[in-house]
């Protein structure tokens, strides 16, 4: 855990050792998970190093960046909130989970806070696979699109696993695809309908999966 500052040089050296180790931000100093949601408008990635962002932003004209972990006493946190101040991007906080049922007031805060957001945007989690592809596939739903596109989200070329723990993120997809889509706007379904209680005591993860997902690749 990290939970210094930026301003001395050892309080740096401390964040990125954190950073690189403990948050495994070495396997991301190659592999970015980075992928368009809207092109042009939203993007989604792992949690980027400081000249990942860097290079995002110049390269789209990146506005704000989004984090979907929440604030966190980590390196990579520290680090990332420091380079977004520098390149003057918005950062903007909205953590989800990627193992229990979508909580409506998290999706509701989520709808309301995009309408708001100065575009272009780059959302992140720690991985890129779970969280990501919750918000992503939100966003997708947001912008009109269908439950169908929305699941493609969540995808194993991303990292995400279906039949884990972090399946329910598409459970709660194909929950609204069977019982609103069509019927009622998406928000109007979340604020009616959707219950996520009932959503997490019906799913049924599979314990190999969740095993690799928690215990060997330590998702959060």
């Amino acid at each position: 855990m990290f939970d210094g500052h930026l301003s001395s040089s050892s309080g740096r050296a401390r964040a990125w050792t954190d950073s690189l180790f403990v948050d495994h931000a070495i396997f991301r100093l190659m592999w970015t998970n980075f992928h368009a949601v809207i092109p042009g408008k939203v993007y989604r990635c792992n949690h980027p190093t400081p000249a990942r962002l860097k290079r995002a932003m110049g390269r789209l004209g990146l506005r704000t960046l989004v984090n979907l972990r929440g604030h966190r006493k980590c390196g990579s946190d520290a680090l990332s909130r420091n380079a977004a101040r520098g390149l003057g991007l918005h950062h903007v906080d909205m953590a989800f989970e990627s193992r229990g049922a979508p909580h409506k007031d998290r999706i509701l805060r989520f709808a309301d806070m995009y309408q708001k957001l100065d575009f272009p945007i780059l959302m992140h989690c720690k991985s890129g696979a779970d969280r990501a592809g919750l918000a992503s596939g939100l966003v997708v739903l947001f912008e009109g699109g269908s439950a169908q596109q929305a699941l493609k989200e969540l995808s194993w070329k991303y990292g995400h696993f279906r039949s884990s723990r972090t399946g329910i993120l598409d459970a709660f997809f194909l929950h609204y695809q069977a019982e609103g889509e069509g019927r009622m706007p998406f928000l109007e379904w979340v604020r009616n309908e959707y219950d996520e209680h009932a959503l997490k005591e019906e799913f049924v993860a599979n314990k190999l999966s969740s095993f690799l997902t928690d215990q060997v690749l330590r998702r959060e």
